[in-house]
C-alpha cells in the first residue's frame, strides 16, 4: 500500500521554541482544513488593514483565513510534487508570493467573486504608501482647524501661522505629488484635511 502524502514531516528547527510552535500549529491547522473544505485560494490585500480584515473574517467565519510567512504555509502545502501533501497543491505554493494569505472555503466561485470585487473600503494613506494623486493646498485661512492646533500643523512642515487666532496657510503648499512615497508627515497632513488616498482591497485567485 502506497504511503500517504499527509503522513510527511516537515523539520522547522532552526527557529526558536515559541516560534517553533507557532510555526507548526500553521502548518497543522492548514493541512486540516484542505479535506474540510471544497475549494482553496490564495488572496492577495492591499493597504492591509487589521480592523477591516477582522470584519471580512466575521462576515466570513463559515471559512478559514490564512495570514503568515509564505514559506511556512508553502511548507503546508508542499514546495514540490515530491513535498506535496495532495495532488497539485505545489502550484498553489508557487502562487504565495508578497502580502498573501490562504483561503479555505465551501463558498461557489460565484460567491466568492461577488464578495470580494465589491469590497473597496477607502481610508487614509500611511507612511510609506504611494500618492495616487497631487495634493496642493492654496494659501489662506485653515478654518477648519482650532487655534490650538497651529504649532501643530507648522511642525508637519506647513507654512502656517495664527491670523486674528485663524490657523493660515502664508502661501500656496503642495503635500505631495502623484508617485511620492508618503513620508509620516504627509500622511499625517493627509488625515487632518479628511483625504483618503488608499483603498482596502482583497484579490481572490481561484484556483
Amino acid at each position: 500500500m502506497p504511503k500517504s502524502k499527509r503522513d510527511k514531516k516537515i523539520s522547522l528547527t532552526r527557529t526558536k521554541k515559541k516560534g517553533l510552535e507557532s510555526k507548526q500549529k500553521l502548518v497543522e491547522e492548514i493541512r486540516s482544513c484542505i479535506d474540510k473544505y471544497a475549494r482553496m485560494c490564495v488572496f492577495t490585500v492591499r493597504n492591509m488593514r487589521n480592523n477591516k480584515l477582522k470584519d471580512v473574517r466575521v462576515e466570513w467565519h463559515h471559512s478559514r483565513f490564512f495570514l503568515g510567512k509564505n514559506k511556512v504555509m508553502a511548507l503546508a502545502l508542499g514546495r514540490t510534487p515530491e513535498e506535496e501533501i495532495a495532488d497539485n497543491l505545489h502550484q498553489v505554493s508557487s502562487r504565495l508570493v508578497g502580502h498573501c494569505g490562504i483561503l479555505f472555503t465551501n463558498a461557489t466561485k460565484e460567491e466568492m467573486l461577488e464578495y470580494f470585487d465589491n469590497i473597496d473600503s477607502p481610508d487614509f494613506a500611511r507612511s510609506g504608501d504611494i500618492a495616487m494623486e497631487t495634493v496642493h493646498l492654496p494659501e489662506g485661512a485653515l478654518k477648519q482647524f482650532a487655534h490650538s492646533l497651529e504649532p501643530q500643523l507648522r511642525k508637519l512642515g506647513l507654512p502656517t501661522q495664527l491670523i486674528r487666532g485663524v490657523p493660515t496657510l502664508l502661501k500656496d503648499h503642495t503635500v505631495c505629488k502623484k508617485g511620492d512615497v508618503l513620508k509620516p508627515e504627509q500622511a499625517h497632513i493627509l488625515k487632518l484635511f479628511g483625504n483618503q488616498m488608499a483603498a482596502f482591497r482583497i484579490t481572490v485567485e481561484i484556483i
